[in-house]
C-alpha cells in the first residue's frame, strides 16, 4: 500500500513538473523541446503506445527535462512508457517544429530510431494505457497522436526530415 501511495506521489510530482514546463513555455513564448522514439525490437517490430489522453496510438517519447540531453530523454521515456531499455540510437529520423504539431503546446520534436530490448510493460499508467509491437506492414497508420503518422511515414520511406 505504501509503495502504491509513494508511486502516486512521484507520478503526481512528474505531472506537476510537466504542467510547470508548459506554463513556462507559454510565459516565455518559446517552444518546448521533446523527443519521439521509433523503438525497434530485435525481430524488427516497431513498438507503439496507446495514449490515455486521446486513445490514439503514438510513438513513445516526451519532453526533455531540464538538464537532460536528447539521448537521456530517449532512455528515460522508453522506460517510463514501454518498460524497454535503450540499446542504442541508430539514426536521426527528423526534427518536427510546426507550431500546430502538438495540440497542447508549440513543441519541437527530435525523432530517432532506436534499438531496444526487454519486456514491454507500461510503467507510466497516467500517460499510456497499452504498449504493443507491430511489424512494419501491420502498423496502425490511421489517426495517431500529434503528428506521429507523418513521423512514422517519413521513417518508413527512409527520409530524414526537417519540418
Amino acid at each position: 500500500m505504501f509503495l502504491l501511495f509513494f508511486g502516486t506521489v512521484i507520478q503526481s510530482t512528474r505531472n506537476l513538473w510537466r504542467v510547470g514546463q508548459t506554463v513556462l513555455g507559454i510565459i516565455f513564448r518559446h517552444p518546448i523541446t521533446g523527443a519521439s522514439i521509433i523503438p525497434l525490437l530485435p525481430d524488427g517490430r516497431i513498438v507503439l503506445i496507446k495514449r490515455r489522453d486521446d486513445g490514439c496510438w503514438a510513438l513513445p517519447g516526451g519532453m526533455v527535462d531540464w538538464g537532460e540531453d536528447i539521448p537521456t530523454t530517449v532512455h528515460r521515456e522508453l522506460i517510463e512508457e514501454t518498460g524497454l531499455e535503450l540499446v542504442k540510437i541508430t539514426r536521426l529520423v527528423g526534427v518536427y517544429s510546426a507550431p500546430d504539431r502538438d495540440p497542447r503546446i508549440h513543441s519541437i520534436c527530435v525523432v530517432v530510431e532506436a534499438e531496444v530490448t526487454g519486456k514491454m510493460e507500461v510503467q507510466d499508467t497516467l500517460e499510456a494505457i497499452e504498449v504493443q509491437a507491430f511489424s512494419p506492414d501491420s502498423l496502425p497508420l490511421g489517426k495517431m497522436s500529434h503528428d506521429h503518422t507523418r513521423q512514422l511515414q517519413d521513417y518508413l520511406k527512409g527520409l530524414t526530415t526537417l519540418a
